[in-house]
């Protein structure tokens, strides 16, 4: 079904892109809870890092790059960006879960949000906001790219940054930017086929 997840793991993010199963199922997307069947994919377990890539000194997420520079990058390591209703059913599961982690709110060991260091923090650093399958930093640190398009030229961003209010960590919670916006508070993670 889905890779077992151990908060006590000596190095959860580490330097090499690690890959979690999501089972398929049925998605409650967005506030008005719509079913839409999702298929199982293998997600990276954080946002990639310049460390995952060969830079050794990078484990905070890799930002600065456009919608488009990200999807290039998904596509060489042999994946894609998630789709706005794929992130958010390995955000909120079967039970829609209110966070990602579950329904309690948010706390400064679940989640690098407003009032928090101010800034992105490595990835992997808040494992007690992980899903039950593992995924982590689903919510807050920095914005991640979808794959999801938007009316004019913008895609869809999902999980909210390290300056936003708690309310935005909501796994049914989006925003969006310009395709050609590199921002340092963007960041992306890779979905493949099983």
């Amino acid at each position: 079904m889905s890779q077992s997840f151990t908060p006590s793991d000596p190095d959860p993010a580490g330097s090499v892109i690690r890959w979690v199963r999501v089972a398929g199922g049925v998605c409650r997307f967005g506030d008005r809870q719509r079913p839409i069947t999702v298929r199982p994919l293998e997600w990276t377990r954080t946002l990639l890092t310049p460390a995952q890539l060969g830079d050794r000194t990078g484990l905070r997420p890799l930002t600065g790059l456009t919608q488009r520079e990200a999807a290039d990058l998904a596509r060489k390591l042999g994946g894609r960006l998630p789709r706005s209703l794929e992130w958010e059913w390995a955000a909120s599961g079967p039970n829609c879960r209110r966070y990602p982690w579950g329904d309690e709110d948010p706390t400064a060991r679940r989640a690098n949000l407003r009032g928090g260091p101010g800034c992105s923090t490595p990835v992997g650093a808040y494992p007690d906001g992980a899903t039950p399958q593992g995924l982590l930093d689903m919510a807050g640190n920095v914005w991640e790219w979808t794959s999801s398009a938007t009316l004019g030229d913008g895609f869809v961003l999902r999980g909210a940054s390290h300056n936003s209010p708690a309310l935005y960590a909501r796994s049914t919670f989006l925003n969006a930017a310009p395709a050609e916006l590199a921002s340092a508070g963007i960041g992306f993670r890779v979905v493949r086929e099983p």
